[in-house]
C-alpha cells in the first residue's frame, strides 16, 4: 500500500458559477478578524458531470488561484472524461482540451497550477492512458510535452505540476519500471532532469516535487523522495541545483511514513505534511532557516490516515498563510487557514457531504488571502468553491 499522499502527487488524477455568497463564521481557535466576513462562491465547470465516477469522481476540481483571482482546474464529464477549465475573476469559465488527449474513460486533459500570466500547466492521458506533459498558455494555446526516459506503459509518463511567473515548470515523470524521477522545464522549453542521492529505484520510489505552489520566483523549489526502504524526506533545491533534505521532529520511520513538503511561497516558507508512525498526518512549517514548527487542527482526527493535511495538497501565500484540508475522526474533510502567527480558522462549504471522505478540500490561496479548491457532496459529485476574505468594517458603517 503507498501513503495517500505519495498516490495524490504521482498520479494526480484527484478528483457558470453558482452565485451563493455565504457569511462564515471560526469553526476552530478564534472568529475571523473582520467585520465584514469571508463568502463562499461555489461553481461547476459547463459539461462537469453530476455521478459517482469509476476513475476519481466526476464533477468540478480547481487546484490553483493567481494574485489575480484567475483559477486552473479540471473537471470530469457524464462520459468520465477529463477536460481542463479557466475560471477568470469575472466568472468565466473556458474548457480546454489538448492535442492527443485520449477521448475514453479516465483519459483526457487535467489542468492544476496557474501562474501570475495566466499559463496553466498539468498533464494530458492518451488513449493507451499515457500521461503528457501539459501547458495552456495565456491566448489558450494548449502543447504537450514529453521527457526523455519516461515510460510509455499504462499510468507512466509525465505530470507538470508547477510554474513559476517567468515560466519555469516543475514537474516529474515515471519511467518504465515505475520509478519517479524530477524535472525542470525552463520557459525555452529546454528539460534538466534529477534524483536526489538516497533516492529509492523501485516501483513508485524515488524524487518528487510536489504541487501548486512549488517553485517560488527564485527559482527554489519544494518536494519530497522516498527511498529504498519507502520512508519519505522532504527537500529544497535551489535555482543553483543544491539540494537540502530534511525531516519533521517526529515523522515515523517505517515504510510509508515521513515527510511531505507541500509548498513554497516567495520568501522560502516551506509548507507541508509529515506522518508519524502511527500513521497520523501533522502540518510543518520550516522557515528559509531551517526551523521547523509542526501544527495540528485541533478538531483533526487521531487515526491511521486522519489529521492534518492529510490529502498532501495545500497552498501557501506570499505572507505564510497556509489553506488546506484536515480529516476527522469520521473520515470527513474539512478546510482550514493557518495565519503566519499560527491561528487557525476552519470552515467547510455550503452543501458538503458529511459522509466518510466526502467535505472540503482547499488546494490553492493568492496574496489576497482568496482561496479555492473542491468539496465532495452527498452524492459523491466534486464542486468547485472559491472563498474570499472580507474587510475590516469602514468608520462611516
Amino acid at each position: 500500500m503507498k501513503s495517500s499522499t505519495l498516490m495524490c502527487v504521482t498520479a494526480m488524477t484527484l478528483f457558470a458559477a453558482l452565485a451563493v455568497p455565504v457569511r462564515l463564521a471560526s469553526q476552530d481557535q478564534r472568529q475571523e478578524g473582520s467585520n465584514h466576513g469571508p463568502t463562499i462562491i461555489t461553481f461547476d465547470a459547463p459539461n462537469a458531470g453530476t455521478f459517482a465516477a469509476p476513475c476519481l469522481l466526476q464533477g468540478t476540481f480547481p487546484y490553483g488561484i493567481n494574485d489575480r483571482g484567475a483559477i486552473g482546474g479540471n473537471f470530469q464529464d457524464a462520459n468520465n472524461v477529463l477536460h481542463g477549465f479557466l475560471r477568470t475573476p469575472d466568472g468565466t469559465t473556458t474548457t480546454f482540451d489538448a492535442p492527443g488527449a485520449g477521448t475514453g474513460a479516465c483519459q483526457g486533459t487535467q489542468g492544476f497550477t496557474i501562474n501570475p500570466q495566466g499559463t496553466i500547466v498539468g498533464k494530458t492521458i492518451d488513449a493507451g492512458y499515457v500521461q503528457h506533459g501539459m501547458l495552456r498558455a495565456r491566448d489558450g494555446a494548449v502543447t504537450t510535452f514529453d521527457v526523455q526516459g519516461m515510460g510509455t506503459g499504462s499510468g507512466q509518463g509525465v505530470l507538470a505540476t508547477s510554474i513559476s511567473p517567468e515560466g519555469t515548470i516543475t514537474g516529474l515523470y515515471i519511467d518504465a519500471s515505475n520509478v519517479i524521477h524530477s524535472f525542470l522545464r525552463a520557459p525555452d522549453g529546454a528539460i534538466t532532469t534529477f534524483d536526489v542521492p538516497g533516492a529509492g529505484t523501485g516501483a513508485f520510489q524515488g524524487t518528487v516535487f510536489c504541487a501548486v505552489d512549488c517553485i517560488n520566483p527564485k527559482g527554489a523549489i519544494a518536494g519530497f523522495y522516498t527511498e529504498a526502504s519507502s520512508v519519505t524526506h522532504g527537500l529544497l533545491r535551489a535555482r543553483d541545483g543544491t539540494i537540502t533534505t530534511f525531516d519533521v521532529p517526529g515523522a515515523g520511520t517505517g515504510a510509508f511514513q515521513g515527510t511531505f513538503s507541500g509548498g513554497i511561497n516567495p520568501k522560502g516558507v516551506i509548507a507541508g505534511v509529515y506522518t508519524d508512525a502511527n500513521n497520523v498526518n501533522h502540518g510543518f512549517v520550516r522557515a528559509p532557516d531551517g526551523t521547523i514548527t509542526t501544527f495540528d487542527v485541533s478538531a483533526a482526527g487521531t487515526g491511521a490516515f486522519q489529521g492534518t493535511l492529510a490529502s498532501g495538497f495545500l497552498g501557501i501565500s506570499p505572507d505564510g498563510r497556509i489553506a488546506g484540508a484536515y480529516v476527522d475522526a469520521n473520515n470527513v474533510n474539512h478546510g482550514f487557514l493557518r495565519a503566519p502567527d499560527g491561528t487557525i480558522i476552519t470552515f467547510d462549504v455550503p452543501g458538503v457531504g458529511t459522509g466518510a471522505f466526502q467535505g472540503t478540500s482547499p488546494l490553492g490561496i493568492n496574496a489576497e488571502g482568496a482561496i479555492t479548491g473542491y468539496y465532495i457532496d452527498a452524492s459523491n459529485v466534486g464542486h468547485g468553491f472559491l472563498r474570499t476574505p472580507g474587510r475590516p468594517k469602514r468608520e462611516d458603517e
